[in-house]
């Protein structure tokens, strides 16, 4: 809550007698196609799309498995393709249709936000999940409580309440989302202090000091990272896991830039200082 509340602060206020600037939010998903987005499915190579597994309809990027005759353990992950440290993303989703044949059990109307991961190009082929903190988008079944945004982590851990988080998932505080409705998701991401989950505006989990550590992740070839390493940035990616989902209206705001406030592109909402990145006409420097 200090985080969300520091955050409503400087949209509030008024820094050196300007008002706040605008949020600058970056849409990542153009509607048209994936360009800007890298696919790694399980057991293909990197930029592979497997059974066109990853594809655009009506404007919405749709995770499908029409094409699928067994599902076969290949969970698959489409990269964005910068890196963030500082940040806020969001999203809309919903899961239809029926889940792929084979699919498992838990995989049932479950998707995700993979933050603070490894890149699409460092993932074995036969990987199947990249190493990364998990914000899990779940569907309710229509009977059970079933929560969303909660938190999973696949060769991560991550400290809550001043210890450090060793289970592999823990559920969110939100409600329980049936059917197909739309689901509004968002992530407060700053760097390796804090991150949050929301579920429709509702701040549902908080964690610190995501970390390297912990398993739970299979035929991971390539060493990223050393146990207990801080996570600072990464990847940011979606998954496909077996049962069809859709996502739309996906943006990001970056919270770190230029903090001087005499320099053209200063905002007031940055939290992280990155002094390269300010521009000055030349009459100020």
């Amino acid at each position: 809550m200090k985080v969300l509340f520091a955050l409503s602060l400087l949209c509030a206020t008024t820094v050196m007698g300007q008002k706040s600037t605008v949020e600058a939010w970056e849409t990542m998903f153009n509607g048209k196609d994936l360009t800007g987005w890298t696919t790694k499915i399980r057991y293909a190579k990197s930029g592979e799309n497997v059974k066109n597994t990853f594809r655009v309809v009506d404007e919405k990027l749709v995770v499908s498995y029409d094409q699928y005759d067994s599902f076969n353990e290949q969970f698959g992950h489409l990269f964005y393709n910068k890196k963030f440290s500082y940040y806020r993303i969001k999203l809309q989703y919903r899961f239809t249709g029926e889940q792929a044949k084979d699919g498992p059990g838990w995989a049932y109307r479950n998707s995700g936000i993979m933050i603070h991961g490894q890149s699409p190009e460092s993932i074995g082929k036969d990987q199947d999940f990249p190493v990364s903190i998990e914000v899990q988008l779940l569907g309710g079944n229509g009977k059970e409580k079933r929560t969303t945004c909660n938190l999973c982590t696949p060769g991560t851990n991550v400290v809550m309440n001043g210890k450090v988080f060793t289970p592999h998932c823990i559920n969110s505080t939100s409600d329980t989302y049936h059917g197909d409705q739309w689901v509004n998701a968002e992530v407060i991401v700053l760097g390796d202090s804090i991150v949050q989950h929301f579920a429709n505006d509702k701040m549902v989990l908080s964690y610190e000091k995501p970390q390297i550590g912990g398993g739970n992740v299979s035929g991971q070839e390539n060493i990223f990272g050393t146990s207990g390493q801080l996570l600072t940035e990464g990847t940011i990616s979606l998954q496909s896991e077996s049962h069809p989902v859709e996502f739309k209206s996906i943006k990001i705001l970056n919270l770190e830039g230029c903090m001087d406030p005499t320099a053209k592109n200063y905002k007031t909402y940055f939290i992280k200082s990155k002094p390269s990145d300010c521009r000055y006409s030349k009459k100020e420097k």
